[in-house]
């Protein structure tokens, strides 16, 4: 009971304006004086030499205990009916999530230093900053090339997720650029999902040359199954310094910049989604930015509140206090009163 009395953050009074009634006890106390003064009786002496030396007796000194206790009486009753209480919060959360893959290109052209540190990086750290705003969301992560691979199913573990995107590199899978098999392997991991919205994020810097699934197979699946896809061209307009391999090892050039954006808006069109070009990092997170206030979870919180009374000490004490003042004055200072 004292823990709760001190756990000020969670004390409440369902009553307070019984509060007020403390400004009376200054009046009581002044009209207690008053009273006292005016019934005390006189005595007109024409010397106090002899009763000069004579002390008050304890009880004429302890007798204001009398009202020091009526007013802790009145002061814990007063409280009493403000009914202290403490309150328990519980909240009950409730999401209807959207299950989202990201399809990224991790082809070697990605590793072109148009972007900071260079394509895929920047690609990697604007994806795990819109991983770590989707915290009701499950999300999946698939990697392609020249074949595509499902790094991870869609998940809530957004930890592990996080980690295989950190972890993508360019080398992983056959080199080349396969959109369909990207798509079609995003499609594969969301077609028995139970969320709400299911959404794709295909991103790519190039034009599809390879792959057992073409572009326009996958661009059907993905509509069967009504999942909206969001396409992002990579790469800024005309070149781009970039890794290449000569005869004399790998040395940066300038190579052009080629993206199939045709392709990317019909895919983005067909399925309700939206294409959008980013050239640079800036421009890359707003394109996060935009999906991410496109698709909004829907998150209902409902708050239980559990009231636990604490009026019951101070009702004691103040009949303890009372009780005691009634015996203190008809016993111990009964003969002074």
């Amino acid at each position: 009971m004292i823990k709760e009395l001190m756990d000020w953050k969670h004390l409440s009074f369902a009553h307070p304006w019984y509060f007020g009634l403390l400004l009376l006890l200054p009046v009581l106390l002044w009209w207690q004086n008053r009273n006292k003064i005016k019934s005390t009786p006189s005595l007109r002496l024409t010397t106090i030499a002899g009763i000069k030396g004579v002390k008050p007796t304890w009880r004429v000194r302890f007798r204001p205990v009398l009202t020091v206790l009526r007013m802790i009486t009145l002061t814990a009753l007063i409280v009493a009916l403000a009914r202290p209480q403490t309150s328990n919060t519980s909240e009950s959360l409730n999401t209807e999530g959207i299950d989202i893959v990201i399809s990224m290109d991790i082809s070697g052209s990605m590793r072109a230093q148009d972007f900071k540190p260079n394509r895929i990086g920047a690609a990697k750290d604007v994806a795990l900053r819109f991983v770590d705003r989707r915290p009701g969301d499950m999300i999946g992560f698939v990697i392609f090339a020249g074949e595509s691979f499902m790094q991870c199913p869609i998940t809530i573990d957004h930890l592990v997720l996080k980690e295989q995107i950190a972890s993508a590199k360019n080398d992983m899978l056959q080199d080349g650029t396969s959109i369909g098999m990207g798509l079609a392997t995003a499609v594969q991991n969301l077609r028995n999902s139970k969320g709400k919205s299911r959404v794709i994020i295909l991103m790519t810097d190039g034009v599809n040359n390879t792959g057992l699934i073409d572009p326009a197979t996958a661009l059907e699946i993905a509509k069967a199954y009504k999942i909206r896809v969001y396409t992002i061209g990579v790469g800024s307009m005309g070149q781009a310094l970039s890794p290449v391999q000569t005869p004399m090892g790998e040395q940066l050039q300038m190579v052009p910049v080629q993206i199939d954006e045709p392709l990317m808006r019909k895919i983005a069109t067909e399925t309700g989604g939206k294409y959008f070009r980013a050239t640079d990092n800036k421009s890359l997170e707003q394109v996060y930015d935009e999906i991410d206030r496109m698709e909004k979870t829907k998150v209902e919180v409902t708050s239980y509140k559990q009231y636990a009374e604490l009026f019951l000490p101070f009702a004691a004490l103040a009949l303890l206090c009372l009780a005691l003042e009634l015996v203190l004055r008809y016993t111990v200072f009964k003969s002074i009163t």
